[in-house]
């Protein structure tokens, strides 16, 4: 017959404690990969979530990144129509107040002329009147001295 029992055998303090403490880091090791494979989900989710909003952020960016641009050459494009009319404007009242200018100076020019044609009008009626005047005055002084020297000569025949 054999020396070994059928029973099983007993362990010893050191030998459970062993044991145990082997369970236990058994499980926290588990415990520890379990919380490593969910910290990694987790990150990859994150991740994943991240460049969903990265793309969105990016999409909104470029739509408003066109959306200033669009603005900004509407902008330009009104400034550039209203500078284009002010320039017209300016324009206009350039060859307006032009035209002004010259109609005042033809206007000046003229005056001259005027005054000389109207002091020539005023000289020939002046020196017409007295023309006509002194014509007058010759013939009253001829009739008066026709008079007077028939008057003489009647009193110097009447002396005789």
């Amino acid at each position: 017959m054999s020396n070994k029992a059928t029973k099983p055998e007993e362990k010893g303090f050191f030998e459970k404690v062993k044991e145990t403490i082997e369970e236990f880091w058994d499980s926290t090791k588990e415990k520890a990969e379990e919380l490593k494979d969910k910290a990694e989900d987790k990150i990859d989710a994150l991740k994943e979530k991240a460049a969903t909003e990265k793309a969105i952020v990016a999409k909104k960016t470029t739509a408003t990144k066109a959306a200033v641009a669009k603005k900004a050459d509407s902008a330009s494009a009104k400034v550039k129509t209203v500078a284009a009319d002010v320039k017209a404007k300016a324009d206009t009242k350039a060859k307006a107040v032009t035209a002004k200018a010259k109609d005042e100076i033809a206007t000046v020019k003229k005056v001259p002329t005027d005054v000389k044609a109207k002091a020539t009008a005023k000289a020939k009626e002046v020196t017409s009147a007295a023309k006509t005047k002194a014509t007058d005055a010759k013939k009253a002084a001829a009739t008066k001295t026709a008079k007077v020297a028939t008057v003489v000569k009647k009193k110097a025949n009447a002396a005789k």
